[in-house]
């Protein structure tokens, strides 16, 4: 009789644990999809202020003889800000679980990394963080978005 209830307390265990171990492989996909979130937030916001910046005070950018990649720095401030409001709310999406947010987030943050790179010779320290936080995104968001 003894030896029936451990059998039974034995197997209930394990099945805890195996049911424990698809818990934690469900938090850990769930875990980088959220830190793909917060991390495209972070660049949204960062691209924003970026963008406020260059609308505000033009002369807080200093822009070299050769000028900015495309369009000037104005039309920079405006492409900032609209991308970066974009990927706030992509961010937000993605954190509360939505599919299609996880396309657009690596889309946004592909752009938002091109944009950047553009941007470079304007503002390069904070362009590159934001180019590697972009990076960070589309890896956390395409290699565990399945998990």
């Amino acid at each position: 009789m003894a030896d029936q209830a451990y059998l039974r307390d034995q197997a209930y265990m394990s099945s805890q644990r195996a049911t424990g171990l698809g818990r934690v492989t469900e938090e850990r996909g769930s875990g980088w999809l959220l830190f793909g979130a917060v991390m495209v937030v972070l660049a949204g916001l960062f691209t924003t202020v970026m963008g406020i910046v260059a609308l505000a005070a033009d002369d807080h950018y200093v822009v070299g003889p050769e000028g900015t990649l495309v369009v000037d720095l104005t039309g920079w401030g405006w492409i900032h800000l609209v991308v970066g409001v974009l990927a706030v709310a992509t961010g937000v999406a993605l954190g509360f679980g939505a599919m299609w947010a996880r396309v657009v987030a690596v889309l946004l943050a592909g752009f938002n990394a091109l944009s950047h790179l553009a941007f470079l010779n304007v503002a390069p320290v904070q362009s590159t963080i934001v180019i590697a936080i972009d990076v960070l995104v589309i890896w956390a968001v395409v290699a565990h978005g399945r998990e």
